[in-house]
């Protein structure tokens, strides 16, 4: 088997993902989190108390596929229906702000949107409720749909079904759409709920779960042996070119019409939440193939961008330069992950916050790594559980220190921090200062060196009007990268 091929190779397709438009036609819903703990059972009866602390909400199902097409870079029409309800009309809000989504949501009287409320106790999901209906959407809505269909199909490169069973994804819905991408030689790409495969006959790639190959093939499937055997039956008998299997700690296996098997192993990260990292896999997976990638390819891109989001909590996107940090990540480090965007970065603070983690934060430019900043380093974790190490960009670098430098670039930089087992976050910002970075996560810790007084260190008063601390760590004298530079000259 293949390697992976290394970042350079798959680099220029990500950034070519801006250049590419998907039509996404599926089941859309409001996923909802809420975030509390449990310290206690009821006096009322044994069951926990979950006391809300927090609770957020975005789109979910296709929905959320669409977010990791855009995330991504690309462009995306989303397609789906959602009922006369609070529920549609806030999907609908919330789906609108997104400039590079053309959003077709057709509203059936009667029906209710689906919403999804996950009440998650630390890093734990302790329950799931689900308000839905599953009966099929009317003719009238079916012929609206297949119409806005047909007229966006030469406008776009790709086709993704993502079916969460909610009665979208009909047997006429889905026939018509492959049919018509056939004749306009765009592949199409499933996401399939239902046990018939037939529904998705002629597709170019159906990527089920081990659990929904099982069900399809109506027998429990034991061995790789068993799996193989029956993706090959269902893609002969419904002309399925591609079956990908999803198979959770153990990665995935891609069965191609041609006879040949590949088998990606599951990339490793702690796992804190697999909500939605079937529809970043299948977001990935159709841009790849979009871009011209093989499917074993697009396959092996796909499993890495689901191996960054399982280390998240929440239904998460993954951005383009997340996966393209990754690819590097892998290359050079071989899988140490602890660089994250602002976004993710705040997801991680509120979690170590919420387990009583006291966070730590720290700056520089971090150009030539020394003993020096080892030691300021190690200090600076004396006062926190967790160490966040903000690192200047190469442009705010180049602002602050002269056209010469940086001597290595913003990614070697953070890498190389990612690396120190002391640093549990390294975060890239673009800015002079990392003021606007302390806002976003609110440190219980601000550290900087001790040649800087309080009164100089960026952001010393908004940590101490929320209580945190600011402190001020011993330096080793004669150590900078300013002196190595001269050294080496």
């Amino acid at each position: 088997m293949a390697e992976i091929p290394s970042a350079p190779d798959y680099e220029p397709i990500v950034d070519g993902f801006s250049s590419l438009s998907v039509l996404c036609v599926g089941d859309i819903m409001l996923d909802k989190f809420v975030y509390g703990q449990v310290d206690r059972i009821s006096p009322e009866a044994p069951v926990p108390v979950f006391s809300i602390k927090e609770e957020r909400m975005m789109p979910g199902g296709a929905g959320n596929v669409t977010r990791n097409l855009v995330s991504l870079g690309s462009h995306a029409v989303l397609v789906s229906v959602i009922g006369n309800d609070p529920v549609g009309r806030e999907i609908a809000a919330m789906i609108g702000k997104e400039p590079r989504i053309l959003p077709c949501l057709l509203t059936e009287t009667g029906r209710i949107t689906t919403t999804k409320t996950r009440y998650v106790a630390g890093t734990h999901q302790v329950l799931r409720v689900d308000k839905e209906v599953q009966h099929p959407i009317s003719e009238e809505t079916t012929r609206m749909l297949l119409e806005i269909v047909l007229s966006e199909l030469d406008n776009i490169d790709v086709v993704i079904l993502s079916d969460y069973g909610k009665g979208l994804l009909t047997r006429t819905v889905i026939h018509e759409i492959i049919m018509a991408a056939a004749k306009k030689k765009k592949p199409v790409i499933v996401d399939p709920k239902s046990r018939d495969f037939s529904l998705y006959y002629g597709a170019t790639l159906v990527s089920p779960n081990l659990h929904e190959l099982a069900n399809a093939a109506a027998r429990e499937l034991r061995t790789e042996a068993e799996i193989i055997e029956a993706a090959r039956s269902l893609m002969q008998a419904f002309n399925i070119a591609n079956i990908l299997v999803t198979r959770s700690k153990d990665g995935m296996t891609l069965i191609t019409k041609p006879g040949e098997v590949t088998h990606i192993k599951a990339r490793v990260h702690e796992v804190f939440d697999v909500s939605g990292a079937g529809d970043t896999a299948v977001a990935t997976l159709a841009l790849g193939i979009a871009s011209g990638l093989s499917c074993a390819d697009a396959a092996k891109l796909a499993n890495m961008a689901a191996g960054v989001v399982v280390g998240r909590i929440g239904t998460a996107a993954i951005a383009a330069q997340d996966l393209k940090t990754e690819l590097f990540v892998h290359e050079r480090t071989s899988g140490t992950y602890k660089i994250l965007t602002l976004p993710d970065a705040r997801i991680q603070v509120d979690k170590w916050k919420r387990e009583g983690k006291v966070v730590g934060f720290t700056n520089g430019c971090f150009d030539l790594i020394h003993s020096g900043h080892l030691k300021v380093l190690n200090r600076t974790k004396l006062h926190c559980d967790k160490m966040i190490v903000a690192v200047n960009s190469d442009a705010s670098v180049k602002r602050l220190k002269g056209e010469s430098r940086p001597i290595n670039s913003e990614i070697e930089r953070a890498l190389l921090l990612a690396s120190l087992s002391v640093v549990d976050m390294v975060i890239i910002f673009t800015e002079d200062t990392p003021l606007a970075l302390l806002e976003a996560l609110r440190p219980d810790v601000l550290a900087k060196g001790a040649d800087y007084q309080k009164s100089q260190v960026v952001g010393h008063e908004l940590v101490e009007s929320y209580g945190g601390k600011v402190v001020l760590v011993p330096l080793k004298e004669g150590y900078s990268t300013t002196n190595m530079i001269k050294k080496m000259a």
